[in-house]
């Protein structure tokens, strides 16, 4: 192996080693979160309590499709959500403040 094939190599090496570096750290966990958050979605039933992106805390009373419907505050608000929307099912400490 001469000098210029040593390089040439190198040069193709580095690019190659990059890119799965950029795999391995970036999309990899990515996929891991996004099937988290798909599953949390397909399990949510009704009762959960639920924190939305903007931060509404609920109790969900009725599930569609697309859709969640979600009881809020001491008046019993009733809002209606893209099931997207939601961030988190929380755990039952955060019902009992609310």
């Amino acid at each position: 192996m001469d000098a210029t094939t040593a390089s040439n190599l190198s040069t193709i090496i580095l690019p190659i080693a990059i890119l799965v570096i950029f795999v391995l750290l970036i999309i990899v966990p990515q996929r891991k979160r996004d099937k988290k958050i798909r599953e949390m979605l397909t399990n949510l039933k009704e009762g959960d309590t639920i924190k939305t992106i903007g931060g509404i805390y609920g109790k969900i009373v009725s599930l569609k499709e697309d859709l969640v419907t979600i009881e809020t505050g001491p008046d019993k608000c009733k809002i209606v959500f893209a099931k997207g929307a939601i961030a988190t099912v929380e755990s039952a400490d955060v019902e009992a403040d609310m």
